[in-house]
């Protein structure tokens, strides 16, 4: 596994490490407004802080619509000094909530990480209508770049905060198996075409040299250009008698040149994205699966979905020797990460550092939501199972249980104008924010589509 370096595009001043890497200064985060606190916000931000501090697991923050409690957060965010989730109980309040947060930390990571889909069929069977509903998707692009970009960015820095819904609590790859598949480029070290060229294919990055697009590469005689997955500008990588002469930043669109930096650090283009040594162990542990429900079906006298199980797998498992990927290749987390029966996923949760912090946003809204997800997604997949269209396996590709949510993540602050039972239970303390504040502190309000 190669060292991570953060590279040029986070800012920050430029500092050398123990290896030789050039890297960038971690910022801290710092609230950017000409207002300072007013009303009951002082007081709000100077307890729940206070409450973090001193290691108090639950707090809650009471404030009546208007009362600033979007600023309150981001001050204690700047007071605390922590990476942050702020989880949010659907897509249009955490659109909302996201541009808020960009506008008070303007020098530091603020991210979105929400449902990528526009439009969403799940795969389904109907066994009383023998209806088998193939899963259909829009997926909105920009939001897939949204949330890489906050994957890496956990893998990268601190000063990091992501906005997300409870897609957050639903499976992502390993983070150790996507930092195995990076690949730093520093200029002055060989470049071995062949081998780059091929690694670039393993991160799943397609080679297209007409038309250079998200999660793409081509090559121009000594130069090979990319757009990683996650960021809207491209990088190009200059060679010169086999050996890095130039790393280059470029807008893909109209082709300006941006800044020169003297390393980069490329990440995977897809998320679902594992070592070639993984996904060959991984092929075995399918195939016995596969052959342990055939013998299943074959012995409960169900020949069709025998046949329909094994014709499926296999066709996937061809996929996966071929380009170490499949359709549907999530339904198969558990065996890819060797993960055991009933085993939580790793989730977005898993990508943060020690000692983060949460907001729960609506939280008497948001709590119950994080606790149907896993009933829902389980019910719909065992028909799947029960009738031959996925192995027992997929029934751990999952979202969180809510004890599991709970566990993950652990100093937290709900946020609610009515709080519910279970806050109010936990809290060791409620700090009540009533007075309204001026107008330059209240919600921006922000549709899905001005993300972009």
């Amino acid at each position: 596994m190669q060292d991570i370096t953060v590279d040029q595009r986070w800012g920050g001043e430029a500092i050398t490490n123990v290896h030789g890497d050039v890297s960038y200064q971690e910022r801290k985060f710092k609230v950017a407004s000409p207002f300072d606190p007013s009303g009951d916000q002082e007081q709000a931000i100077e307890l729940l802080s206070a409450g973090i501090a001193r290691g108090e697991r639950y707090q809650t923050l009471k404030g009546v619509t208007g009362s600033g409690k979007t600023y309150t957060m981001a001050k204690i965010i700047e007071q605390v000094q922590r990476p942050t989730l702020v989880l949010s109980h659907n897509k249009t309040l955490a659109a909302q909530l996201y541009r808020e947060f960009k506008s008070f930390f303007p020098d530091n990571s603020v991210e979105y990480f929400v449902s990528t889909y526009d439009y969403y069929q799940p795969e389904a069977y109907v066994p009383g209508k023998d209806l088998y509903i193939e899963k259909e998707t829009d997926i909105n692009q920009e939001i897939d770049r949204l949330r890489l970009n906050a994957t890496f960015s956990l893998m990268e820095r601190r000063d990091v905060i992501v906005v997300a819904t409870v897609s957050c609590i639903f499976g992502l790859a390993n983070p150790v198996s996507v930092r195995d598949m990076v690949y730093t480029f520093r200029r002055g070290t060989p470049f071995n075409h062949k081998e780059i060229l091929s690694q670039l294919v393993r991160m799943q990055y397609e080679r297209n040299d007409a038309v250079l697009k998200r999660g793409a590469f081509r090559v121009k005689g000594d130069t090979i250009e990319i757009c990683p997955s996650y960021l809207e500008n491209a990088v190009r990588i200059s060679v010169d008698w086999d050996e890095i002469a130039q790393i280059q930043w470029f807008d893909p669109v109209s082709g300006e040149k941006q800044e020169i930096v003297d390393s980069y650090t490329l990440y995977p283009a897809k998320q679902f994205v594992m070592p070639p040594e993984q996904v060959k162990a991984a092929i075995s542990r399918i195939r016995g699966e596969m052959e342990e429900q055939v013998e299943y079906f074959e012995s409960m006298g169900k020949p069709l979905e025998a046949e329909r199980i094994k014709t499926r797998v296999e066709y996937d498992l061809e996929m996966l020797q071929e380009i170490g990927y499949c359709s549907g290749i999530e339904n198969y987390s558990r065996p890819l990460s060797n993960r055991k029966a009933g085993e939580r996923p790793a989730v977005l949760l898993d990508y943060f550092p020690p000692g983060f912090i949460t907001f729960i946003d609506e939280s008497h809204v948001t709590l119950p939501q994080v606790g149907a997800m896993y009933e829902g997604d389980r019910s719909r997949k065992l028909n799947l199972v029960n009738y031959g269209f996925r192995l027992p396996s997929a029934l751990d590709n999952r979202p969180l249980k809510y004890a599991e949510f709970t566990n993950v993540i652990d100093q937290r602050i709900y946020v609610s104008a009515t709080p519910g039972k279970v806050e109010l239970g936990e809290s060791s303390q409620v700090v009540e924010q009533l007075k309204q504040t001026p107008s330059h502190q209240g919600r921006i309000i922000v549709t899905p589509d001005q993300l972009a």
